[in-house]
């Protein structure tokens, strides 16, 4: 079972397939970057898990459709509708019109969810972490000096993560339950991954939800996570950004110290961060420094089986 956010967790995910062809997958996804546009209902890493795993995504982006193309968007901006920051494809309106059209005929997300990937066959089950609206947003300074809350897709998307982030907060979250299968996926599982996605607002989010966090701390088998950091900063996002919001250095030590061994058994950093193992199997986490930058499909299937060979080696023990 896979805990996953966007770009990071998707990729990660297409090559644990390759390293486990056989295995039945289970991915939690989150829907804390969930945001309303145009009246729609937009889910944008569950899409980037489903659209990567069904061969619909655009490679170079990690994210939206391949061959896109943005009529609807430029009549919507000459109309004067915005936001024109958040860019949606006449390919991936199509998927949010179905979604919120289901919605609004009273099917849960985790019902949407399951009848938009019959049609892209992504080769999991893709469980979003709740049925109810969570939101993360992020504390920024605004321009007349004071602080101000701002959806979290305005702030990566729109700001590019430019302006300090003072916190993180997943709002709904507290009052949100586990969707359906979810409690049941993690008891069942044989093995938990954190792939290398955001642990703030990716992992850290599906974690908010109540009683996700305590039924993987109990499930008793061993919960892997792939660092995101890597030489002291992210791949790609704005890990570093947010960590600093919650008070953790962007280290990858750091980050598995901030999951913590009584939910993390094993942890995998890259090579370059060899020097960090000793500090993390002092805090009780097992650790193997490993090349983790999914450079292409052998590499990210590499990194996949890495993963897997440590929870087999925390199984046995």
């Amino acid at each position: 079972m896979v805990l996953s956010g966007g770009i990071g967790g998707a990729r990660f995910l297409r090559g644990l397939q390759g390293a486990a062809p056989d295995a039945d997958i289970t991915v939690i996804g989150n829907t804390g970057d969930d945001i309303h546009l145009f009246g729609l209902k937009v889910c944008p890493d569950l899409d980037t898990v489903m659209y990567t795993l069904g061969g619909g995504i655009h490679e170079e982006q990690g994210w939206g459709r391949a061959a896109e193309t943005f009529a609807v968007k430029e009549e919507l901006a000459a109309y004067g509708v915005g936001p024109e920051w958040f860019g949606l494809g006449d390919r991936d309106f199509a998927t949010h019109i179905v979604r919120t059209q289901m919605l609004a005929a009273g099917y849960p997300l985790s019902a949407v969810t399951e009848a938009l990937c019959r049609r892209w066959q992504p080769g999991v089950t893709l469980l979003p972490m709740t049925d109810d609206r969570v939101e993360t947003h992020v504390l920024t300074d605004a321009e007349d000096g004071t602080r101000k809350a701002i959806h979290f897709q305005e702030y990566w998307v729109r700001l590019r993560a430019a302006v300090p982030a003072h916190a993180v907060v997943p709002v709904g979250a507290e009052q949100s339950t586990p969707a359906p299968g979810v409690l049941e996926a993690i008891g069942a599982a044989d093995a938990i991954i954190f792939p290398p996605s955001n642990p703030v607002v990716s992992v850290g989010t599906i974690l908010a939800v109540p009683g996700i966090r305590e039924a993987i701390a109990e499930a008793g088998v061993p919960v892997v996570g792939l660092s995101p950091i890597i030489g002291d900063a992210p791949v790609r996002g704005m890990a570093d950004k947010v960590l600093a919001a919650i008070g953790v250095e962007p280290t990858a030590a750091a980050v598995a110290q901030h999951y913590g061994s009584g939910l993390l058994d094993g942890w995998l950093v890259d090579t370059v961060d060899a020097h960090a193992v000793k500090a993390v199997e002092a805090d009780g986490i097992r650790c193997r420094a490993v090349p983790l930058l999914m450079t292409d499909a052998a590499a990210t299937e590499a990194m996949a089986t890495e993963a897997l060979n440590l929870a087999e080696e925390l199984r046995t023990v």
